[in-house]
């Protein structure tokens, strides 16, 4: 499946060298030198430099030499092909596409909704569920999400109470 891993961002020196924004959590084997990535507007690239300056990953391509070159690519999406149903680094890995649209049900059974989106944040992540009566966000940790069966296309979930009476 060809998955968003990056943007191109503004240059970086005179040798064509690009800041990029990450959008992948394994930048190292998306962006090693060698590999390839698919544009859009350009074509595929071919990585010939990657380094981290201050925090920020600086990538070069094959064919750009200079600033100008790399200008001309600023703000491109790229994009890699990966297999979304292959097994991850730790059990517990899963790709943003094969949560969305599984269905959400208590421990009884009982389904509460469908998994719209999974929202990135600092500390965690929240999945993002469509119930009857609206929208629930669900912070995706073992504790309140216990099973994730991917095969099934459900979870098995238990939403904080929200009743907000104290016992």
């Amino acid at each position: 499946m060809r998955l968003l891993v990056g943007r191109i961002g503004r240059a970086h020196g005179i040798l064509g060298e690009a800041t990029i924004e990450v959008r992948t959590d394994d930048p190292d084997r998306r962006f090693a030198i060698g590999n390839t990535v698919q544009t859009d507007a350009h074509g595929e690239l071919t990585i010939t430099s990657g380094r981290v300056h201050n925090g920020i990953l600086l990538l070069g391509f094959n064919g750009i030499t200079d600033r100008n070159g790399i200008e001309k690519l600023r703000n491109v999406l790229m994009y890699c092909d990966v297999d979304i149903h292959a097994p991850g680094v730790d059990e517990d890995d899963y790709h943003v596409l094969q949560l969305i649209g599984c269905l959400a049900q208590l421990e009884s059974g009982q389904v509460i909704g469908e998994v719209t989106d999974v929202i990135n944040l600092p500390g965690q992540d929240l999945l993002a569920i469509k119930t009857e009566t609206g929208e629930m966000l669900i912070p995706f940790v073992h504790q309140l999400v216990p099973v994730v069966d991917i095969a099934a296309r459900k979870l098995v979930v238990i939403p904080p109470d929200l009743s907000g009476e104290v016992t």
